[in-house]
């Protein structure tokens, strides 16, 4: 007799997808267990899993809860495992390169956050141009100082430089934004496509960075960790950068070689920055960024929205049958 196919998943996602995954696998024998069903040795493996957001919970690459340290458990000792959906558009936790290799199969839920992340690096940018740091702290002091006087009044951004880095969902939806406001629009990008421009945005590719570097009044980070990006903005970068121009980091920490770029705000080279990730999260609480006055620091949290878990939801359930149909899985990592 065949063994039911066995999928891993949160208490809550077994709950709220159950009728779903049915509907999906049809005839097909299934169980779906929590990590504290199949904790036991003696229990059989599961065959799928799905990292739902409730999964990580407040956990990050480096400080690990016990939840989801029992369900990496899981994961690894189950042998007939074969394939492993994230809800996170990047698959840079440890856990992950290790499934790989054993030839699990590993999706993301790329694009299902992209319009939220995109909008709040959006929001960011414009904190940073209104000088929102600044008029905020002057609200803590009671203090009213309007910015006035050619010292004060923030730039128009209408003809400034934005050199963006990374072209997936997030890079495209923001690089809409950008050119809405009136800004030009430098990618940088993995494959360039044959023309230097594409819809009337410059191309170039990760070697030229340097190359446009002084050309940016903002540098926006939205590319995935890989071994090219690790470091990207170090010293060298972020001294090639104009006196003023700000930094935007929606993608990884680290992308970003943070004592750089600390020195590069503590000397006000830098005009600002809007950070969501770092190189150790949670970030330390004797690390200069909490306190900088030209910066804004959010707790990797630019692409929470309440509308995700139905969108990562349904990239899972569709991956799902197209394994049922023995089809390709998308957005599955090489």
């Amino acid at each position: 007799m065949t063994r039911p196919l066995r999928i891993l998943l949160s208490p809550q996602a077994r709950q709220a997808l159950a009728p779903a995954i049915a509907g999906v696998l049809g005839d097909r024998v299934f169980e779906l267990v929590t990590a504290e069903q199949a904790a036991d040795p003696a229990q059989a493996g599961v065959d799928i899993a799905f990292v739902s957001r409730d999964v990580t919970g407040l956990s990050t690459k480096h400080v690990l809860t016990e939840e989801l340290l029992a369900f990496y458990a899981v994961l690894r000792r189950s042998e007939a495992l074969q394939w492993v959906h994230i809800h996170s558009a990047g698959a840079d936790r440890p856990i992950y390169p290790e499934l790989r290799a054993r030839g699990v199969s590993v999706c993301t839920s790329s694009g299902a956050n992209a319009e939220v992340v995109a909008q709040t690096a959006l929001a960011g940018l414009l904190a940073l141009a209104r000088r929102f740091p600044q008029l905020m702290a002057a609200q803590q002091a009671r203090t009213w100082a309007p910015l006035v006087g050619e010292a004060q009044a923030p730039r128009d951004l209408a003809g400034q430089t934005a050199v963006l880095v990374g072209w997936g969902p997030i890079g495209q939806g923001l690089g809409a934004f950008l050119r809405l406001l009136g800004l030009k629009l430098v990618v940088v990008r993995q494959n360039l496509p044959r023309a230097a421009t594409e819809a009337g945005v410059e191309m170039v590719s990760f070697p030229a960075l340097p190359t446009v570097l002084p050309r940016a009044d903002w540098l926006i980070l939205a590319c995935p960790l890989t071994p090219q990006t690790r470091g990207l903005v170090n010293q060298e970068a972020l001294a090639a950068l104009p006196p003023g121009a700000c930094l935007i980091n929606v993608a990884r920490g680290e992308v970003v070689v943070e004592p750089a770029l600390i020195e590069a705000l503590r000397a006000g080279h830098l005009g600002g920055a809007y950070l969501d990730v770092f190189e150790h999260e949670p970030l330390g609480r004797d690390s200069p960024l909490w306190t900088l006055p030209n910066v804004i620091v959010t707790p990797h949290s630019a692409g929470h929205s309440d509308g995700n878990h139905r969108r990562v939801c349904d990239l899972f359930l569709a991956n799902l049958a197209r394994w049922q149909a023995g089809q390709p899985l998308q957005h599955s990592i090489p």
